[in-house]
């Protein structure tokens, strides 16, 4: 084998080793796309750019290098542009919670690495590859033990004749450490039904499933929805 297939079989392997390692963290997690995806992605990243770095091996010395010009940041932008649609897709939304933005980035950035690694920029693609591993890992217990602001949707229903007042659901809310953010007005079942609708605030998801149960076992309330956002 020539130093150069070498060469070839060092960029492929390290680039499917990064989306390897990148993609078991993702399934680790259950996350829609993960360790297949991930080293799929890398390996076909690195193979794209390869094409372009060795394109002169498949072009032949028949044809004249002077006759062509050729950019090889052309099928970078193609990849990335490409891997835009396969981001898209592990994205959805449930309510106001809009879940797969971080896979979404890990997909993204394992493209870039898959580049880097296709034309031989090791040291930054090393780099970057250990940087989003510890990003993707260490950076989730930095994130829960940061003080954040936690949102929640919350429907309430009553009937007709039996609705709490909204001071008494501002009480509620506040006795389990909940802020209401906003609140609208709903009539169902042509009026024979009454709902309020809040966005809540607080600063821990301990005080979410304490509210569960309090709602669900209020006796005028006829049903109650209580859905946290998040990523």
């Amino acid at each position: 084998m020539s130093p150069e297939s070498w060469t070839m079989l060092t960029h492929l392997g390290m680039a499917w080793l990064a989306g390897s390692l990148i993609g078991l963290e993702r399934t680790f997690h259950g996350r829609p796309a993960g360790f297949r995806t991930h080293a799929l992605v890398c390996v076909s990243s690195a193979l794209l750019m390869m094409v372009t770095m060795y394109q002169w091996q498949w072009l032949g010395s028949a044809v004249p290098e002077a006759t062509i010009r050729t950019d090889p940041t052309r099928m970078a932008q193609g990849i990335m542009t490409g891997i835009g649609f396969l981001g898209a897709g592990v994205i959805f939304k449930e309510g106001l919670t809009v879940r797969g933005l971080t896979t979404a980035a890990s997909i993204w950035v394992t493209s870039v690495l898959g580049i880097l690694y296709g034309i031989g920029f090791l040291f930054p693609a090393v780099l970057a590859t250990i940087v989003t591993l510890l990003t993707l890992s260490l950076f989730r217990v930095v994130e829960a033990r940061m003080p954040s602001r936690i949102f929640a949707r919350c429907v309430l229903r009553f009937d007709s004749q039996a609705v709490m007042a909204e001071a008494q659901v501002h009480d509620l809310m506040a006795s389990h450490r909940f802020k209401v953010e906003s609140l609208s007005y709903r009539t169902r079942d042509e009026g024979r039904q009454f709902e309020y609708r809040l966005m809540l605030r607080t600063h821990d998801r301990k005080y979410i499933p304490p509210l569960a149960a309090d709602l669900r076992d209020h006796d005028r309330l006829l049903e109650f929805q209580l859905s946290p956002t998040g990523d």
